[in-house]
Order: structure tokens, then C-alpha cells, then sequence
């Protein structure tokens, strides 16, 4: 979310034509606390060329959108920081209202206990490293190398992946405003959570629900896009190929959708596999803007996502696959066959299988699979699977195992 308009493809023309005064920008500046500060360095500017530049290129896209369909003026927050964790936007609120995330404010405040205990205690080490260092300073000298952290203890709120931090620091001082409400892109940083994600997806938009007081506000997110990560690591200390660890962030996405008034936005084939922040960022935004438009602002008959899976039946040796959102009908977006589809049976091997569209759902078989117990579409890191409706929305990788 943070990639700024200036990185974009083409930034030149872009920036150029960034000249909207009906757009204005709020641009937070990055900053953790360890606790909930009232107010932030920022302040509302029309969007510009110049103040376009580091803003949120998601974010100026998405609002751009809505400011030239709607037709009035729409302002923008830009609070990002790249490459960090869930956690840290998380207000208390949020990781106490899901049970499964309670520990982790209890661990963050446990190290701020003994943070604040240390600097309560001689010591020594630490205060003679001072005395030099000024002794130093005074003479122009070289500064001694401080003492380790048994003796000198760092802040645990000054970690910007440390539960909290970000949403004390970045997050807190907006609450008092009337947001409509708020998108979100991240995931990477929490690729090792696996289905847990979607509790802390639960307890972030739940805390930041509770803190504004404006109800179910909504929230709407991208799944993240296929990039070829490394591989044989490890998930929660079990041996799973990391080629499976993506996909398992995008199930816990696409669960995340239960929670009242969120949409999410599918981006499997705005991608670059080698390049982890894909330049396309207007079709981002434009998806994002989508969800608003039909759900905030009430268009009617706009197709606004992609297809989700719905249900699977079983016909012999075929599995029927039937989705929600088809639009005008399903499609290959490249008019070439159907990709990334495999079938199981009771064995659990997923075989390679041919999939066709058939009206509004899809059919899936393989030779090697004579009854069909499982399917699954787009389950790789490196999947760009090319089944969308015909309003060219992608389908969403799924699963309809639990294996």
C-alpha cells in the first residue's frame, strides 16, 4: 500500500496529470509509539503533481475513481508503512476481542513490563558507556560501541513490527474523524501465519471498528498477488513447501470475507512473479473502487468482483465447480484453455485436470482421478490462472479440501 505514485509504470504522465483539487491528500508520516498519541505531523493538501508524488498510488487511484464517478470531493489518509506485520496496526481493541489473539497484546505488554523495570535498575554499564560517549563527543573523539541489551534494553515499542506500535504512532490520532471507510493491502510479512491470518484480519478490523465508533464501517482489502517466494521452509514447525504458504494466506483473505461489510479485491493476474511489488498499481485501485461503488454509493448492476467458489458437486468422474459473482458469464481472460485446476481422490494426490466452462460453473476432470473427493484452482505461489467473468475480474484461488 505504500508504493508511491512516483514508482509506478509510467510515474511521468501519471504525476502530470495528478492535478485534482477536488482530491485532497492526508499524508501521515511514518511513526511508532508506545501509546495512543492524539495527534500527528500532517495536514490536507489538494492533490498536485507534487503532493501526488509519495502518496499511495493504490490509494490516489482508488479515490481518483471515486472523485470522477461520484462527482464530489473525496478526501484520502495515506498511513503505510512497507513491509511490515498485521500486528503493529492492531489497536488493544481489536486483539482483545478475538480470543485467539489475546496472547499476543499480553506478550507485547509483558516486554514493555520488563522494558520499564530495566530502566528502573542500576545501570552500570549503560552509565559509564554515557560518561565516555559524551567525554568523546567533547573531544571530537570516536564514540565507544554501546553495551548489549542486557545492560542497555531497547524499547519494545520502538520496533515497528511490535504489536500496537503503528496503530499508537499512525492510526490513533485519525480515529476522531468520519471515515467511509478504509482499504487495505498487506500479507507478506505474515505468510508463516497460514489460516491464523484471518483471526488477526478478525482483530484488526474489529479494533479499528471499535476505536472510530462508527459501526461496521467498511473495509475493504487486496489478496495478495502470486510472486515466486524461496522454498522448504517450515509452517508453525511443520514441513510445508512455501510454495503452499502463499496460498493459505489467500484462503484466510477470501474467509475474511464473512465478517460484515468487507470485499476484497483479486489480483492474480496484475503480477510480476519476480518482482514482489507488480507496477500496475491503477487496476488495483480501480477494483478497490468497485466494491465502493456498488456497496457505499449503491450503483446497481455493477459487477464488482470476481468469481469466489461457491460449491462443489460430483458427477461420476467430474467435479462441478459453481461460483458466486460470474457477472456475464465465466471465461478464460486469454481464450486459451483453462489453467491451474487439479482433482484428488481419496488418495489426496492432486492430478493436473482439464476444466471447461459449462454456463455458469466449471467443469473439472482428470483420467488418473475416477472419483472426484477434491479440487483445487490456482494453489500455488506461482499460479496465474486465467478463469474471470466476462467484466474481466479474476476468479480467486480456492480449495475444497481441508487436507
Amino acid at each position: 500500500m505504500e508504493w508511491p505514485l512516483s514508482s509506478v509504470a509510467t510515474p511521468i504522465p501519471e504525476l502530470l496529470r495528478a492535478d485534482h483539487p477536488g482530491l485532497r491528500l492526508f499524508f501521515v508520516p511514518k511513526r511508532t509509539s508506545d501509546r495512543p498519541l492524539d495527534d500527528v505531523k500532517a495536514q490536507w493538501a489538494p492533490c498536485t503533481p507534487e503532493s501526488a508524488r509519495r502518496f499511495s498510488a493504490i490509494g490516489y487511484y482508488y479515490g481518483l475513481m471515486l472523485h470522477e464517478k461520484l462527482g464530489v470531493p473525496v478526501g484520502l489518509i495515506d498511513s503505510a508503512w512497507g513491509g511490515t506485520d498485521i500486528e503493529p496496526w492492531t489497536p488493544p481493541a481489536g486483539f482483545a476481542a478475538v480470543p485467539e489473539t489475546k496472547s499476543l497484546l499480553e506478550a507485547q505488554l509483558a516486554k514493555y513490563g520488563e522494558y520499564r523495570n530495566a530502566l528502573g535498575k542500576a545501570l552500570p554499564a549503560w552509565e559509564a558507556w554515557a560518561r565516555d560517549a559524551q567525554k568523546a563527543l567533547e573531544a571530537k573523539a570516536e564514540i565507544p560501541a554501546e553495551p548489549a541489551n542486557g545492560e542497555y534494553p531497547s524499547n519494545p515499542y520502538d520496533n515497528p513490527q511490535a504489536p500496537t506500535t503503528l496503530y499508537n504512532g499512525m492510526i490513533h490520532a485519525l480515529t476522531p474523524l468520519a471515515i467511509r471507510g478504509a482499504i487495505w493491502y498487506q500479507g507478506e510479512n505474515n505468510r508463516n501465519d497460514g489460516l491464523f491470518y484471518e483471526k488477526k484480519m478478525e482483530a484488526l478490523i474489529r479494533g479499528w471498528r471499535e476505536v472510530w465508533k462508527l459501526g461496521d464501517f467498511p473495509f475493504y482489502y487486496v489478496e495478495l498477488a502470486p510472486f515466486t517466494y524461496g522454498y522448504d521452509r517450515n509452517l508453525a514447525g511443520s514441513p510445508v513447501l512455501d510454495i503452499q504458504r502463499l496460498p493459505l494466506i489467500w484462503e484466510a483473505q477470501l474467509n475474511s470475507l464473512r465478517l460484515p461489510n468487507t470485499g476484497m479485491a483479486v489480483v492474480t493476474d496484475i503480477t510480476d512473479l519476480n518482482d514482489i511489488h507488480p507496477r500496475n498499481k491503477k487496476d488495483v485501485g480501480a477494483r478497490l473502487a468497485l466494491w465502493a461503488r456498488a456497496k457505499i454509493y449503491g450503483e446497481k448492476d455493477l459487477v464488482y468482483s470476481g468469481p469466489l467458489f461457491k460449491a462443489m458437486t460430483v458427477e461420476g468422474d467430474k467435479a462441478r465447480i459453481a461460483f458466486d459473482h460470474v457477472g456475464g458469464g465465466l471465461i478464460a481472460n486469454d481464450g486459451q484453455p483453462l489453467t491451474w485446476f487439479e482433482i484428488a481422490g481419496d488418495d489426496h494426490i492432486f492430478y493436473k485436470a482439464e476444466a471447461a466452462v459449462d454456463g455458469n460453473t466449471v467443469v473439472v476432470r482428470s483420467a488418473r482421478v475416477a472419483a472426484p473427493k477434491a479440487v483445487r484452482f490456482g494453489w500455488s505461489q506461482v499460479a496465474v490462472p486465467n478463469l474471470a467473468n466476462k467484466e474481466g475480474l479474476p476468479a480467486s484461488p480456492f480449495r475444497t479440501d481441508t487436507w
